[in-house]
């Protein structure tokens, strides 16, 4: 996984891989979730990968818009 940047040092993310159709998100909490496409929305998902490539944004995007529309939790 890639860490999670967080340049202002607010966020519950850790880190976040990247696959064709998704993204897997761990939070510092320990939980690792998936978000496709079909679950969160593509626009939602193209923006996600945007804001944690930037590494700032991501959580609040998840808070705000995609809440717990994610396909399984992982861990």
């Amino acid at each position: 996984m890639t860490p999670y940047r967080d340049w202002d040092q607010d966020s519950g993310i850790r880190a976040y891989e990247l696959g064709s159709s998704y993204m897997d998100v761990a939070f510092k909490d320990g939980a690792i979730y998936r978000y496709t496409s079909l679950s969160a929305g593509q626009a939602n998902l193209d923006r996600m990968i945007v804001l944690a490539r930037a590494g700032d944004g991501l959580n609040q995007v998840i808070n705000r818009a995609v809440k717990k529309r994610y396909s399984g939790r992982l861990a």
